[in-house]
């Protein structure tokens, strides 16, 4: 159950950090800055938040065939 919980907490800190990825891409569209690193900027917390969100999405399933 602790392993969960840490999951839990490291995907709340990559949701933040890609929330202000993309923050700063939208100023950086608006402010017209052509830098292409930007764009990719919010890719790099993407990927994992999408491993440990597919991680969460599937415990309960994972908890629900092995207790039965």
């Amino acid at each position: 159950m602790r392993s969960n919980m840490w999951m839990r907490q490291i995907h709340r800190w990559l949701s933040m950090a890609f929330t202000l990825a993309v923050i700063a891409n939208i100023v950086a569209m608006i402010v017209q800055i052509q830098a292409p690193w930007i764009g990719f900027l919010a890719l790099v917390p993407l990927i994992p938040l999408l491993i440990t969100g597919l991680y969460l999405f599937a415990l309960p399933h994972l908890g629900r065939r092995s207790n039965a």
